[in-house]
């Protein structure tokens, strides 16, 4: 099994072709690509074929976050360019941001952002004190509704569109919060969701808050020297239920993307599947023990990425690696508007 060997960062590392990171989606969302690698051998498919491929009394658990338009430019009063990107909403109408500068804004410092409000720096903050704590002047969601923009990620080169307003979000997203999209659930549409439901398939919900750390690169060889972004998430108790029954019916609990992933194994940590809300750093590698997740859909990962190392765990490194060749050589298209995967836990190797 993969977990015999002690694996580097460098082990995740593959050569891709530019032109197939996606920077667009599929004209339709169930229009994209699915590499069926639940078996040894990689079968291509299309997405909306996943309903048949599940059976009755399976349950897909969905992420139900909704991608905030987290992205702000300003200035200072100096006039020097400020770029923020809010990664968490606090109370009392204050926020926790990545804030790109020519000077880093000391506290007191006033931002006037889109040329419509204003808001204070009060000083650093987060888990690491990485990030900047700033105030804003009413309701921050409402604010970065209005003048925000859609936080693409760092590889799709194109400024924001109202397109992309429509597509970088799931049709069932529903708790703003994150700033990135729990992108193997941006292939689902209705024709999907009712295609599971007369198949007799569950769905259920968690939500996990996406942050910009998702896309924060490993610098370590070491791979325990690695320290995880920290993301709120919560797994409600009809959730815990719905688990348990599918589980008691030996039926696969079906996680749609690493973030729902993450929230469920974060979830049974202790033993047992535990129903709240709280934060994780879980970091997910080969030799993980899996709790909850039988079959895990996801989209293409970047190279040296800490999701490479959570699908290898998933689903054996050997295979996984052979799989992103397979799609390399097929031309799948890649991240978060990229084409999709379907795997199955390993189990003692592989069939």
């Amino acid at each position: 099994m993969s977990s015999s060997r002690t694996f580097t960062l460098s082990d995740f590392d593959f050569a891709l072709p530019p032109e197939l990171i996606a920077q667009h989606p599929a004209a339709e969302r169930s229009a994209s690509r699915l590499l069926d690698g639940r078996a040894s051998d990689p079968v291509d498919r299309v997405f909306r074929e996943l309903p048949r491929l599940l059976s009755a009394g399976d349950l897909l658990v969905f992420n139900d976050t909704k991608v905030i338009k987290a992205r702000l430019f300003g200035a200072k009063a100096s006039g020097g360019h400020v770029e923020a990107l809010v990664e968490r909403v606090l109370p009392g109408h204050e926020v926790l941001a990545h804030l790109r500068a020519s000077k880093s804004p000391k506290p007191g410092t006033v931002v006037r952002f889109s040329e419509a409000f204003d808001a204070e720096v009060l000083g650093r903050g987060g888990p690491d004190g990485g990030l900047f704590h700033l105030r804003f002047p009413d309701d921050p969601l409402a604010l970065l509704e209005r003048h925000g923009h859609v936080p693409l990620p760092p590889y799709i080169t194109h400024a924001d569109t109202a397109d992309d307003a429509r597509r970088y979000q799931t049709v069932f997203a529903d708790k703003p919060g994150a700033v990135a999209a729990p992108t193997a659930a941006l292939h689902f549409d209705e024709s999907v969701l009712a295609a599971l439901r007369e198949r007799g398939i569950g769905t259920a919900q968690v939500t996990l808050h996406v942050g910009a750390g998702t896309f924060q690169p490993v610098r370590t060889e070491n791979l325990a020297e690695h320290k995880m972004h920290s993301e709120w998430f919560e797994v409600p108790e009809a959730t815990v239920q719905a688990i348990r029954t599918t589980k008691a019916a030996h039926r696969k609990v079906v996680a749609v993307g690493t973030t729902t992933l993450r929230a469920l194994e974060s979830a049974a940590r202790g033993g047992e599947l535990q129903a709240g809300a709280r934060d994780t750093d879980i970091f997910i590698t080969p030799g993980f023990d899996f709790r909850v997740v039988d079959v895990l859909v996801t989209n293409f990962h970047l190279p040296r990425s800490t999701l490479m190392m959570l699908v290898s765990a998933f689903a054996g490194y050997e295979h996984v690696m052979a799989l992103y060749r397979h799609a390399i050589e097929r031309r799948y298209r890649f991240f978060s508007y990229g084409d999709a995967m379907l795997l199955e836990r390993e189990r003692n190797g592989r069939a």
